[in-house]
């Protein structure tokens, strides 16, 4: 339980969506979802299973340690997730705009990196698109 907030803020900027958004999709509250976000409350599977399809993804129940942490996004990256440039780079590879976030998420967990930083990384993934070798 103490990584569903931070694993749900992490699919919703991902998605470069706002909580309101996230919502209304659902049919949840904005302070219930918020309040999930920041580690309080006890969401119901069915509330759950209602966010996960609101952010395009499914819920998975496990027991365990094998799960892993979910990445934060950085907010530089959020900004490129929400452009139309964005949107038709990862057209043009034929990707989940999800993946191309959570990919990219990684890299900056590793090393710090702006949105020039983030445009590069694109544009590189598109070369390797266009030309596989």
């Amino acid at each position: 339980m103490d990584s569903l907030g931070p694993a749900l803020r992490a699919l919703r900027q991902a998605s470069g969506r706002t909580v309101a958004s996230v919502a209304a999709d659902a049919g949840l509250s904005v302070p219930y979802i918020a309040n999930l976000e920041n580690g309080r409350g006890n969401p119901t599977t069915g509330a759950l299973a209602r966010l996960a399809s609101a952010l395009g993804t499914e819920l998975r129940i496990s027991f365990g340690d094998g799960e892993e942490k979910p990445v934060p996004v950085p907010a530089s990256l959020v900004r490129v997730r929400r452009t139309e440039r964005f949107r038709r780079v990862v057209a043009e590879i034929g990707a989940d705009p999800a993946d191309v976030v959570a990919a990219l998420a990684a890299v900056g967990a590793v090393v710090e990196a702006g949105e020039q930083d983030w445009w590069r990384m694109l544009d590189a993934m598109v070369l390797i698109a266009r030309h596989p070798a």
